[in-house]
Order: C-alpha cells, then structure tokens, then sequence
C-alpha cells in the first residue's frame, strides 16, 4: 500500500518544491500577478494555512475551515471572526507526487478579488528536527 503524499497529522512531514503564484486582477496588467518559489515541509494538517496571503494585515483573523475531504480533495471555506464582509474558499488536489492548492478571496466591501495557487513537487521527507 502506498504512503499519502500528504502526512497526516501523526505521520512525519512531508518536504516540497513549491511555487506560489498570487493574482490580483484589479491591479495592473505588470502587477497582476506575483510568483515564488521555495521548499517547504508539509503535513495534511498545515495545507489550512499554508496560503502566506492569509498571514497579511487585509486577512486578520481569516482562518480556512474544512468543508468536504475525500482521498484527493480537501475543500475549504474561508471564516473571518471580523465579519468584515471577506469570503473566501479553498480547494487542495492530491496526487502521487504533486500537491496543487487554490484559494480564493473577495474583500468585503471593496469589492477586490484575488487567488493564490501553491503546487508543490514532492522532494522527500523532512529532516528531523
């Protein structure tokens, strides 16, 4: 039997190559879209806050809640205990090597929307800590 691609929470880490891309489609056409890249060790449990959008200022007090989970799908829906109007959902597809993340978000009363795509490859397991 194959071992999940994302650790659940008892399992150990798993280690990725990911790249996040940022869309904002009010700005700009050169500023529309951000993308990074880095190595990241990851557990099922982490995916609900592994977007780093959701640690900026806009998004205080945002959290991803699990809606629906089947074997390659986790569903989200993003809660704000501001009531600042900000809704939001998020998607994760699993497959054997591949992670692949998406979240989408419209700000309360600014009507802006934006999303965040992380994929990650997997490398391996993490290093002890």
């Amino acid at each position: 039997m194959p071992r999940p691609l994302v650790s659940d929470t008892s399992g150990p880490a798993r280690l990725y190559d990911v790249t996040v891309a940022t869309s904002m489609p009010h700005l700009e056409e050169n500023l529309r879209y951000a993308v990074s890249r880095t190595q990241r060790c990851l557990t099922r449990e982490d995916l609900a806050a592994a977007f780093p959008v959701l640690q900026q200022p806009p998004l205080a007090g945002c959290k991803l809640h699990e809606q629906i989970t089947d074997e390659a799908t986790i569903a989200y829906v993003l809660l704000c205990e501001n009531s600042s109007g900000t809704t939001g959902t998020a998607t994760w597809q699993i497959g054997d090597r591949h992670i692949r993340g998406t979240l989408d978000v419209t700000l309360g009363g600014k009507n802006m929307t934006f999303s965040q795509r992380l994929t990650g490859r997997l490398i391996g397991t993490c290093p002890s800590q």
